[in-house]
């Protein structure tokens, strides 16, 4: 079976594509997607789905991600991507400053869609804020979001897509895929 996945980040659909090696055919395209508004991911990505499903009519995936902070009462939430363009890392650690309790967490759905409707799966990796920026690595909050003794920006890339928020979806995305659609 072919999976389309619907991202304009390259990365990712390479990501998805070394999970299904040997399992399903995957292509990769940009579709400008309308984002839905919700406090859950899930529901974001349900909506993405949906909307890239009626576009295309092929069987695809989407993602949504959201970081939340407890001290923060969940933000920045489904709202990630837009607080690390406005206020970055620093606006998120300013925020932080004097706070004891740093726990937050990652959450990443993917969404598969096709002519049966849409599922969503989801992924989660729980951490703190860090006190400072630490690592070389990753990208967006990973150089401030730390699991187990190091922030994500300081954990080589490979054991990274092995634990992370995306991989842990991508997981349960792969497992029910493969037992859906296994041929006998």
């Amino acid at each position: 079976m072919k999976i389309t996945v619907v991202t304009g980040n390259a990365h990712k659909a390479a990501e998805v594509a070394a999970f299904f090696h040997g399992t399903a055919e995957i292509t990769h395209i940009f579709l400008d997607l309308p984002e839905h508004r919700s406090d859950d991911v899930g529901e974001i990505a349900r909506g993405k789905a949906g909307y890239a499903f009626e576009q295309l009519k092929r069987p695809l995936i989407v993602d949504d991600t959201g970081f939340f902070i407890d001290a923060l009462n969940g933000f920045p939430g489904p709202y990630a991507a837009y607080v690390l363009n406005t206020i970055g890392n620093s606006g998120i650690l300013k925020l932080m400053e004097g706070r004891e309790n740093r726990s937050a967490r990652f959450v990443t759905a993917i969404a598969f869609a096709d002519e049966n409707g849409v599922r969503v799966f989801k992924g989660t990796i729980k951490g703190w804020v860090a006190q400072a920026p630490r690592g070389e690595g990753g990208f967006g909050y990973d150089p401030i979001f730390e699991t187990g003794e190091k922030t994500l920006a300081e954990i080589p890339l490979e054991e990274k897509s092995r634990i992370s928020h995306r991989a842990r979806a991508l997981a349960a995305f792969h497992d029910w895929f493969v037992e859906k659609y296994r041929t006998p």
